[in-house]
């Protein structure tokens, strides 16, 4: 369970690091650029745990699926953007599943 949490706040912060970037390429504020780089800086510290606890396999399809279920709710309902289609709904249902399977069974280190 532990690992879990470690992999949904490395997803976290990557959301802040990726909003902010994107508020930056749009408006070009200094303070969104400098925010997204360090939160980056803090993805990679939050990496480096997630690698001491499990192997690069498990790490980094638990760490795509987690980031994109954390990703789209708070782009839901923080950006307001929107799936357009049934096919990216499945989709989305598709990675939650994902997750349930990488987490069955013995883990690997």
């Amino acid at each position: 369970m532990h690992f879990i949490l470690l992999i949904s706040a490395l997803s976290l912060v990557e959301y802040v690091g990726d909003s902010n970037l994107k508020f930056y390429s749009r408006n070009h504020q200094t303070k969104n650029l400098v925010i997204g780089i360090v939160a980056y800086i803090f993805v990679v510290k939050l990496l480096i745990e997630a690698l001491k606890k499990r192997n690069l396999i498990l790490t980094n399809g638990m760490w795509d699926a987690i980031s994109t279920i954390i990703a789209t709710f708070l782009a839901f309902f923080i950006l307001h953007e929107r799936l357009n289609n049934w096919q990216q709904w499945f989709g989305l249902a598709s990675v939650i599943v994902g997750v349930v399977f990488l987490n069955w069974g013995k883990q690997a280190r």
